[in-house]
């Protein structure tokens, strides 16, 4: 397969789907979460991915406008074909929880599928934050968010660590959404990057939140070197009501789960991949 073109800021639009792919994508999204369904999704997302040859395709998907780039990104390429497999449980979760002013932090927001997903069903009093420290993601982000009419969503570009200041980030290139504060995929070991950091703390100051309705986390196996400052050093009533993350127990070097119990949180959400964990 020919290599993925760089990012394309064009009018949304110039990549919308042929015939032959738009037949599959209308076809993956009917699949059922069954053994069988994905088996055929996933077989017609290949023949789709050859056909394309490199390009992004521009779709609406959880209820937004998207250009993505299915090549060197898991979302990306989840959210095209089959965003009914896109964390429906979780997103469920996040869906209850929206009230009129809901208040979310996407930190690892990579394109934007939860933080849009959050931003078409909160309504405009929500507030909502989407972090991303890659730059070329960030890219992608930021397109995505101004295709639609969600005036309440803001994007930084930096990660989120124990401590102000840069860090180094390592790169999975077949799959981005895998890049860490930690190498946690083989691939990553040879491919960094520099990128800003601020904790938790520092980006609840500068943006003057007084409450926090859910935070997501997707840091792949960094998220206790993000939340245990957060809780030694945040004031009561900022303290995210829900969180939700992947979870990372092998790759964590503090006791989270622990962290978390001793703060207050009952976990209320398990699946293969990610956890969530609520407080009263």
């Amino acid at each position: 397969m020919p290599a993925p073109i760089a990012n394309d800021n064009a009018a949304f639009g110039q990549y919308e789907p042929g015939g032959f792919t738009r037949r599959v994508i209308a076809a993956t999204r009917r699949c059922s979460a069954s053994w069988a369904g994905k088996r055929q999704a996933f077989f017609l997302r290949g023949l789709a991915l050859r056909v394309l040859a490199g390009r992004p395709l521009d779709v609406e998907a959880l209820g937004a406008r998207m250009r993505l780039y299915p090549y060197n990104n898991v979302c990306e390429k989840r959210i095209l074909f089959t965003p009914q497999y896109f964390d429906e449980a979780e997103r469920g979760l996040v869906r209850a929880r929206i009230h009129r002013d809901f208040v979310f932090i996407d930190i690892g927001a990579n394109i934007g599928g939860y933080t849009l997903y959050t931003a078409a069903l909160a309504g405009p009093r929500a507030r909502i934050l989407a972090i991303e420290p890659q730059p070329e993601i960030f890219e992608r982000l930021v397109y995505n968010i101004r295709q639609n009419p969600f005036s309440n969503v803001k994007a930084l570009n930096c990660a989120v660590s124990d401590t102000d200041g840069e860090i180094t980030l390592f790169v999975a290139p077949r799959n981005r959404g895998e890049t860490s504060m930690r190498i946690v995929n083989s691939e990553a070991g040879g491919v960094e990057i520099r990128a800003p950091a601020k904790t938790l703390m520092s980006i609840v100051g500068d943006e003057k939140f007084e409450r926090i309705d859910a935070v997501k986390l997707d840091v792949e196996g960094a998220e206790d070197l993000i939340l245990e400052p957060f809780f030694r050093d945040a004031p009561r009533h900022v303290w995210p009501k829900l969180l939700l993350m992947e979870y990372s127990h092998g790759k964590w070097a503090a006791d989270l789960p622990r962290i978390l119990g001793e703060c207050g949180y009952r976990e209320v959400l398990r699946t293969r991949q990610n956890v969530a964990y609520e407080i009263d």
